[in-house]
């Protein structure tokens, strides 16, 4: 029998969670009851709960259906198949058989969805076929080349290909391996092609060439994953780069002819990409990365980036980190109308257009390497198109050449121009001689291109340009004059929010006097209610909250596994003139907020950093959030917010943003919630409402009053997410200190040398729309120097 939760209450804790008119709780889009969990039950499967993202969703038979999946389950898992009614009711159905589904595809001749191995009817009908038929993690159903009518393609994470009757649903495995490559994430069939991707290398997985239909083991550090296609016959790769989905203008429901364009998103080291499939020909464009938190060789961090149609023929792309309005007409002869929207800390594999809104799906709370969560879980939120660009910034970075060997007069792909705010290119080479760069445009994406400027770079090999605020285009590429080694790297700047919400009225200021509310906050592993430890004060009071966000009676006190498991430290240095970040991948400079950091506060240090979505972490390091990706550690760390406050500890639970450090005294305000018990009262919001505690800003140094060496470089000093910069220098000695910067985390390029007199003050101002990841400073004498970073 089917388990049904309406509002996931009972009638008379459903009347507590109600917003009025009988409507369950939702926080910033997020329905607390909606949260999906691993239930365990013994399958033979180590991953079982160890993740619990939400693959895939799609809107059925007047229902959202959804399958969730544990991170490597071919054989099964407690994961479920789930219907979403319109008044928000729950449904798990008993047919769940689990696994690491993320795969869709609603079939036009049978009337059927296909999610995980599950065929559902119009009706809601389910029929399974058993992964004992058909083990694997699948991750994309595609339609059949020969028998559209009557059979489908499965495509699973390791690389196996089936085929499926949609009828009798019998099974036929075509290809164990048939390319190079791991982690399979998309499949789609155009052009009389099946087209598959993977977007990782593995080397547990390597198989001998001979064991592939084509291709073989990387051949450098550049090939990883691939993007391939079969014509019925034969195998042919079409690039061995990192891809993920695969789609066209039929979206969920196959290509809807077969001259109609195919659509690929994948990334390499310099940026997004973006292939076209066009009356038989593959093209290249490229787009800016919004984060590195999903770069990985393995491609373990994308899980699923999507391009969807989300109503009204409109569609989203998500990738990197990025949203972006996609056109359905999008072909090389009209190839305009890519516009970013804004960017996200949410971690999404799935969003459609459901019951007239917009709902994302997620891989948030993780027991996978985090010890600080007890249960993994995930789920749903609702809102608006528009809802996006309340957001992060649409800023982002990346280029059509890194590092590239370039020929003379030879283009570079073409890179998107439109939308974002200022915009800056870094441009470099290792020629030896000077080397003109010509910048072209495609104005309407009509592959017209025309020559917009030359930019001569000299000896030392390094310029930028900031282009202009009116500049508008929709691609934009480059040519040299030379054959060199080159880098073409753009940094583009959306808006930031100029001060914080009052969505956070509530959590305490960091220059306010009094007691705030101090609570350790931790997912429980033993049930579903949120850990609360108080201890503000030295007093240690124990809780737990519910789904209604009420304290739950009656619970066990443990406050001691509390405070093994979140034990606050510092997870940072600071000395005069900075935060100092040290890990695998180097030692970095922050800056400062306010003084009051630089001691602990009442009840001890502030949580530091904390993983919130799956494989991804927070940084909370004096008065600024920043994100950090688990392999790219903090040489790629990027600035969400600076806020300021009292914040003690903070968590996801729930497919909610928790945060402890309120006011004394707050009242509720749909955000904070008095809990009615010994844990006292929280903020609850959602991930992406960090953007809007404030944009990034904050000041420190390189050196303060250091006794530098000449041609010692200073540690680098984090520059990209500010939009307002500038920088004092002082010495005493008369030196020249040249600023160098890292673009693309790849290597340093003189920006200015700036002689300092000594015992005076230089001030620069960097221009307006200038942006690098990280700068340093390198003086030519040996000194006593301050070099010191400002950002309003």
């Amino acid at each position: 029998m089917m388990t049904v939760l309406a509002a996931g209450l009972s009638n008379t804790a459903a009347a507590q969670s109600d917003n009025g008119g009988g409507k369950p709780l939702q926080i910033s889009g997020v329905y607390p009851h909606l949260t999906v969990f691993n239930e365990g039950g013994g399958y033979p499967c180590k991953g079982d709960g160890a993740e619990g993202g939400i693959g895939a969703i799609t809107p059925w038979a007047g229902q959202l259906w959804m399958v969730t999946y544990s991170p490597h389950c071919p054989n099964g898992s407690s994961d479920k198949l789930y219907s979403i009614s319109k008044d928000l009711r729950l449904t798990t159905h008993p047919e769940s058989v689990g696994g690491t589904p993320a795969n869709r595809l609603i079939h036009r001749e049978s009337n059927q969805l296909i999610t995980g191995s599950y065929f559902i009817d119009n009706k809601g009908k389910v029929r399974v076929v058993p992964l004992s038929t058909m083990p694997g993690r699948m991750t994309a159903t595609a339609r059949h080349l020969t028998d559209p009518a009557n059979s489908v393609y499965f495509y699973d994470m390791e690389g196996m290909v089936y085929e499926a009757n949609v009828h009798t649903l019998a099974v036929n495995k075509l290809f164990h391996k048939p390319v190079p490559g791991w982690h399979g994430k998309g499949a789609y069939t155009a052009q009389g092609r099946f087209i598959i991707a993977n977007n990782g290398e593995h080397k547990v997985f390597d198989i001998k060439a001979a064991d592939l239909q084509t291709g073989s083991a990387p051949k450098n550090d550049d090939e990883k994953g691939v993007l391939a296609e079969w014509d019925g016959k034969k195998w042919t790769i079409v690039e061995r780069k990192q891809f993920t989905d695969i789609t066209g203008p039929g979206g969920i429901y196959g290509s809807p002819d077969d001259k109609a364009p195919a659509w690929s998103i994948g990334w390499d080291k310099r940026s997004v990409i973006l292939k076209l499939l066009d009356n038989g020909q593959w093209y290249t464009y490229r787009l800016p990365k919004a984060a590195r938190t999903y770069d990985h060789w393995g491609g373990w961090y994308t899980e699923w980036p999507r391009i969807r149609e989300i109503g009204n023929g409109k569609m989203l792309m998500d990738m990197h980190g990025m949203f972006y309005d996609f056109p359905k007409t999008f072909t090389r002869a009209n190839s305009g109308g890519i516009t970013p929207i804004g960017s996200h800390l949410r971690y999404i594999p799935d969003f459609c257009e459901w019951n007239g809104q917009l709902v994302l799906s997620t891989d948030e709370t993780t027991i996978l390497e985090n010890p600080y969560a007890g249960r993994s879980q995930s789920n749903l939120w609702f809102g608006t198109p528009e809802d996006l660009k309340t957001w992060g910034p649409a800023s982002g970075w990346g280029g059509p050449w890194m590092g590239d060997s370039v020929k003379a007069g030879v283009p570079s792909d073409p890179y998107l121009a439109s939308g974002t705010g200022k915009k800056v290119l870094h441009l470099s080479h290792g020629n030896g001689s000077p080397v003109v760069f010509t910048i072209e445009t495609d104005g309407k994406g009509t592959n017209e291109w025309t020559t917009y400027k030359k930019i001569t770079t000299g000896k030392n090999g390094y310029a930028f340009f900031i282009f202009p605020d009116g500049f508008n285009a929709s691609w934009v590429r480059i040519r040299a004059d030379k054959n060199c080694v080159a880098t073409a790297f753009f940094h583009y700047g959306g808006q930031l929010h100029q001060q914080a919400d009052p969505i956070f009225a509530s959590l305490a200021g960091i220059e306010e006097n009094g007691a705030s509310g101090a609570q350790l906050i931790r997912p429980s592993a033993g049930n579903k209610n949120l850990q609360v430890l108080n201890i503000e004060g030295g007093k240690k009071r124990y809780a737990e909250i519910g789904e209604t966000l009420q304290n739950v009676a009656s619970v066990g006190d443990s406050s001691a596994q509390m405070e093994k498991i979140l034990a606050l430290e510092r997870d940072f240095e600071v000395d005069d003139a900075s935060v100092i970040v040290t890990d695998k991948t180097g030692t970095f400079r922050l800056p400062k907020t306010s003084a009051r950091y630089d001691q602990p506060m009442a009840f001890g240090w502030p949580r530091g950093a904390r993983e919130l979505e799956s494989e991804r972490y927070m940084l909370n390091a004096h008065g600024t959030f920043y994100e950090i990706g688990r392999e790219s550690g903090f040489a790629s760390i990027r600035p969400v917010s600076t806020h300021k406050r009292k914040i003690a500890d903070y968590c996801t639970w729930r497919g909610l943003l928790v945060i402890s450090g309120t006011r004394g005294g707050a009242s509720p305000d749909g955000h904070y919630f008095d809990t009615h018990g010994p844990a006292g009262g929280l903020w609850f919001g959602a991930i992406d409402d960090l953007w809007k505690l404030g944009k990034p800003v904050g000041e420190g140094g390189m050196w303060k009053n250091t006794a530098v060496k000449a041609n010692d470089p200073s540690l680098p000093f984090l520059m990209t997410g500010y939009d307002k910069k500038s920088v004092t220098l002082q010495s005493d000695k008369t030196v020249q200190i040249t600023l160098q910067v890292n673009t693309d985390l790849t290597g340093w390029h003189t920006y200015k040398n700036i002689r300092v007199p000594a015992g005076q003050t230089v001030r620069h101002e960097f221009p307006e729309g200038y942006n690098a990841h990280w700068i340093r400073a390198v003086a030519d004498k040996d000194c006593t120097a301050t070099v010191w970073m400002k950002y309003e």
